[in-house]
């Protein structure tokens, strides 16, 4: 693990600390302040060791000038100081000599959040192709980096992984939870270990696939995952969502025969149709017509499912097993997530839909762990690597004078 905040030296110092607060906001007000919630306790250390605090975040996709001002992070700050019950200074600019000011006159204890970090890729994306300048700018305003955005490591952006490379930088308590409890519950689980795999696409995932196969005992597959392995073994999947890439296909071919007393696919799903929105069918797999979709699994999966959670004693579960967004599709996803909840075994829900399906559905703390990452998480646990935090290997130099 990379160099931790409790082994840094951080007294009286001015610590600029990356978060993930890109929270989901309806009319200005925060829905879900969770990633908020989780980077308290670094907050609170760093306050404790006497620290001024400059806080960087991203929030949404800043594409335009327009999205500027509907992703600013100034109700964050406000929500961030509420958390707190202490004042949080917000900085509508992000850059420039009045920012550099400001740090400036901070005092010990002081917090300062700084405008949307994504503002900065508008219209040369300077954040987000990590460019060096920038990098060094964040660099300046602190004397430690810490790094405690743990969902938006998989990504080399100048105030996650290109700010590391020019000052003392550590992760805080969410990334090293984070990545203990990866390693811990699914890189090194206790057997037998089952993993449930949904979602849209199998070519995002066919990297994570790859590397979970060879350590767990089965695999369980739903939504357009096992869609595109059904295709693959000549089912019919009518109109359904199934990779067209040949490469893709091919690999799946492979790991369909390589590890098929590992995989699980469904025995039965809930199907629609591309004429008749109304229309919602019951199919075994070898029934499916060509004007059909698959949106959901059916009870006989389910079934099978629990005959092989019944005696398992680690379960990491990434996306979900149909389009759960729309009641008429959630069964089986509900159904699946009551079945872990009752599990005595060690349950890890990775990813943002099996997040999102879990809050929507009503499943809210019913296990062992919830990773507030999406790409990240999948990330960490394909490769063992964050790419934020490769700079971290390297010795920082100090960056004494602003460069503009």
């Amino acid at each position: 693990m990379k160099q931790c905040l409790q082994n840094t030296n951080v007294k009286n110092k001015t610590v600029v600390l990356r978060v993930d607060y890109n929270v989901p906001l309806e009319n200005g007000v925060i829905v879900d302040d969770s990633k908020m919630k989780a980077t308290l306790e670094t907050i609170h250390y760093l306050l404790s060791e006497n620290c001024k605090i400059v806080i960087l975040s991203h929030l949404g996709k800043v594409k335009t000038n327009a999205d500027k001002e509907k992703y600013t992070l100034a109700p964050v700050a406000q929500h961030l100081q509420e958390l707190l019950g202490r004042s949080v200074y917000f900085s509508k600019n992000n850059f420039g000599t009045d920012v550099v000011e400001r740090v400036k006159s901070l005092k010990p204890q002081d917090i300062l959040m700084l405008e949307n970090t994504r503002t900065l890729d508008v219209p040369n994306k300077l954040e987000s192709k990590c460019d060096a300048q920038l990098s060094m700018y964040f660099a300046s305003l602190g004397e430690v980096f810490v790094n405690d955005a743990f969902a938006t490591s998989h990504r080399k952006h100048a105030s996650t992984y290109g700010i590391s490379k020019y000052i003392p930088s550590c992760i805080g308590f969410l990334m090293q939870q984070e990545i203990g409890m990866l390693d811990r519950l699914v890189q090194h689980p206790i057997h037998p270990y089952t993993v449930i795999m949904g979602g849209a696409k199998i070519d995002d995932k066919l990297a994570l696939i790859s590397s979970l196969l060879p350590k767990c005992d089965h695999l369980l597959l739903g939504g357009g995952l096992a869609n595109t392995c059904l295709d693959v073994l000549d089912f019919e999947t009518g109109e359904s969502l199934v990779s067209e890439e040949e490469e893709v296909r091919s690999k799946v071919r492979e790991m369909l025969l390589q590890y098929r007393d590992k995989i699980v696919l469904p025995l039965d799903v809930i199907v629609g149709s591309t004429y008749d929105k109304n229309y919602v069918k019951y199919k075994r797999v070898n029934e499916v017509l060509e004007n059909e979709m698959i949106y959901d699994i059916g009870a006989c999966t389910l079934q099978k499912y629990q005959s092989i959670l019944k005696d398992t004693q680690t379960v990491f579960l990434n996306g979900t097993v149909g389009m759960y967004e729309n009641p008429k599709y959630a069964n089986g996803t509900k159904e699946l997530l009551s079945m872990l909840s009752k599990l005595d075994a060690v349950v890890v829900l990775g990813g943002g839909d099996a997040l999102s399906s879990a809050h929507r559905l009503g499943f809210d703390n019913c296990f062992t762990y919830t990773s507030s990452g999406g790409g990240a998480t999948l990330d960490y646990l394909a490769t063992g690597e964050l790419k934020a935090l490769e700079a971290m290997k390297e010795e920082g130099d100090k960056i004494e004078t602003l460069t503009m």
